[in-house]
């Protein structure tokens, strides 16, 4: 049987999206959306198989603005490390308020998607090769390896913030001098 596309289903996700926040890490269950909806079982798995279903959905939405603000194109001219910065700096801000909302979520589906990771390590090799070809970074940088470490420094920076409850002007300034610092390892001399 294929689920019902309506108002309704929209009305769920819009919930789901809102409890998850204020759950804030814990299980988020059915039973709570029913709860806040005053609807019916019925109601709810005739749009949906179970809740993982709609948190894929709130987890979908939120990766694609991260790749988003990841996809900003450098334009050739201007500081390539100043934009590899704020392009960091932005997703970091969009992940930030994301994981704030939905932090276990979101941090623990992060964490298991083998293909989230490769995307991740795919867009920086771009970063990185876009910065080798203009000259910008050295060109014995192994790709491979620091995708990989950068990936690690963004999502542990990112975790470590949240879980200190870090203000986001505090966490971007201390972001910006420690992911600085990283970048000005890359620069060619």
């Amino acid at each position: 049987m294929e689920p019902i596309m309506d108002e309704m289903r929209v009305r769920i996700i819009d919930t789901v999206r809102k409890l998850a926040g204020e759950k804030n890490g814990e299980r988020l269950t059915v039973r709570d959306v029913l709860k806040e909806l005053n609807i019916t079982n019925r109601v709810f798995y005739n749009r949906f198989r179970n809740i993982d279903e709609v948190l894929d959905i709130l987890y979908t939405e939120t990766v694609q603005k991260v790749r988003q603000s990841l996809s900003i194109p450098w334009d050739g001219h201007s500081d390539f490390f100043a934009h590899v910065l704020a392009v960091g700096a932005g997703t970091l801000v969009l992940t930030y308020e994301s994981r704030e909302k939905y932090s276990s979520l979101i941090f623990s589906m992060d964490s298991v998607l083998e293909e989230n990771l490769r995307w991740w390590e795919r867009e920086i090799k771009n970063l990185i090769r876009m910065g080798q070809d203009s000259g910008n970074v050295r060109p014995d940088l192994d790709a491979d390896a620091v995708s990989y470490g950068i990936w690690c420094f963004i999502r542990g920076f990112n975790a470590d913030a949240l879980a200190r409850k870090m203000p986001i002007d505090e966490a971007l300034a201390k972001f910006k001098t420690g992911f600085g610092a990283l970048l000005e390892g890359f620069r060619k001399r």
